[in-house]
């Protein structure tokens, strides 16, 4: 009977050991009590992180990857092995980082870390972007990598934060479209202007100065269509023409009324659609709300942030709404020379054959970008002023003759001393003298030494010793 006991109790602790140890192999935690040998090489690599011995750390990942191919901390230490380089920080270890995150994604694409490693490669670029007047290469790559996380893992909770990042990447894109085509539209260089407000309003919605960027859009519009209406052009194409680029002011104007009603600019486009006879829309609720709820998200930049993040490399990014949805599509770039070639066909075909001298016909006089327009008392462009003669020809118009070639002092003084030693032989042939057109050597030797040019430098005298230059 007790070798009965003995028995039953033995099987008991032999059962309660094999379940801890089954408990403890199903940790969630990974074996994070177990001695394996691939679990130890991680957590050393985990301790060298947290006290910045990235090479330390990479070095016992890398020996874990090559020692435990089947090992299930694989994945992991291959993330870590871009952590370290991201974590070190610098431009040459964020490009070694981003290398190590994009091999995660090829081999591991269906992990869940596959997004994180998306995210970072985004926030690489992100922490290298400038301000809008700067080089703008980063800020692209950035807005190109979230959104390729917001379309290629739309269930990750990583989702979220992409996207406010590319609202404030899109955000210093939109501000440099701007400062440029403000630039244009100060000078009067129209159709480059146009050109960039109609890619910034197409592209950025939800830009804090949207509204400014179609007040001036339909501004322009508004120019455009009074000066093709000045245009020496049959009155069908100047009707054509103006009604065409006064409809597109109206939509702008109408377009800040409808979608933007509580930017500041809302007022003006309403007045300047009054003096335009055109309807003004009504927004809906859902407009005004969604309008209303992306000012208020916004942030105001004080005077001594302002005057601080000068001295900042990274743009300043207070004023990114906090809501609303980031265009994930690629930015519409609109081609000036494109719509001034094909403006420049529309009027070249409408333009009468003989223009008077005081009629200024041609497309520099709408987009700003071409030659300046001749006066009346100067021929059209390509042509000769009456009057001028070929010498060859003998017709008007031709160009005249091309002017002699120059030659150098070497070369110039060789020829002068060829020419002297001919001219003196044939002088003592023909018997000639000199003597009436000699001159005194020492007169020719003589030089007035205040007209004389130097490159000595003249001491100084007086007070000019104290004139530093």
């Amino acid at each position: 009977m007790v070798r009965k006991i003995l028995v039953v109790s033995a099987l008991a602790c032999a059962m309660m050991f094999s379940a801890g140890c089954h408990h403890k192999v199903q940790n969630p935690l990974a074996n994070i009590d177990s001695k394996q040998p691939d679990k130890a090489l991680y957590d050393r690599s985990m301790d060298s992180m947290k006290h910045g011995r990235y090479q330390e750390a990479r070095t016992l990942l890398e020996t874990l990857i090559n020692t435990y191919p089947d090992s299930e901390y694989i994945a992991r230490a291959k993330l870590a092995v871009g952590d370290s380089w991201y974590q070190e920080g610098g431009t040459a270890a964020w490009q070694q980082a981003e290398v190590e995150y994009k091999d995660f994604q090829t081999f591991f694409p269906n992990l869940p870390e596959s997004s994180e490693a998306q995210l970072k490669v985004a926030n690489i670029h992100y922490r290298q972007m400038e301000k809008p007047d700067r080089d703008f290469a980063q800020a692209e790559r950035a807005a190109d990598e979230y959104k390729t996380l917001v379309q290629t893992y739309p269930d990750s909770p990583l989702v979220p934060e992409a996207k406010q990042r590319l609202r404030e990447v899109q955000e210093v894109l939109a501000e440099r479209q701007f400062r440029i085509a403000h630039f244009y539209f100060l000078r009067g260089n129209m159709a480059a202007s146009q050109a960039r407000l109609q890619s910034l309003v197409d592209s950025y919605p939800l830009y804090s100065d949207i509204d400014e960027a179609l007040f001036e859009l339909g501004e322009l519009y508004e120019k455009e269509a009074l000066t093709i209406r000045k245009q020496n052009v049959a009155e069908s194409t100047k009707e054509k023409l103006g009604s065409e680029f006064q409809k597109h002011a109206i939509e702008a104007y109408s377009r800040i009324v409808s979608r933007y009603p509580a930017m500041e600019r809302a007022g003006d486009a309403k007045r300047k659609l009054q003096e335009l006879n055109a309807p003004i829309p009504t927004p809906t609720a859902e407009a005004l709300a969604e309008s209303k709820a992306e000012e208020d998200s916004r942030r105001n930049v004080s005077m001594m942030q302002g005057f601080m993040g000068g001295f900042k490399k990274h743009p300043q990014v207070a004023k990114a709404a906090k809501v609303g949805e980031p265009s994930l599509d690629e930015e519409k770039v609109v081609g000036a020379p494109q719509m001034v070639r094909q403006l420049e066909s529309e009027l070249n075909v409408a333009t009468p054959a003989n223009p008077t001298p005081n009629e200024k016909v041609g497309i520099e006089t709408v987009t700003g970008v071409a030659g300046k327009t001749p006066g009346p008392n100067q021929p059209p462009p390509g042509t000769q002023p009456a009057g001028t003669t070929n010498a060859a020809s003998g017709t008007e118009g031709a160009p005249p003759p091309a002017a002699p070639a120059q030659v150098n002092e070497v070369h110039a003084q060789q020829q002068a001393q060829q020419t002297d030693s001919q001219g003196s032989a044939t002088a003592g042939q023909q018997g000639t003298t000199a003597s009436a057109t000699s001159t005194d050597p020492k007169a020719a030797d003589k030089v007035d030494k205040k007209k004389e040019s130097t490159s000595k430098k003249k001491k100084k005298k007086g007070l000019g010793k104290l004139n530093p230059f």
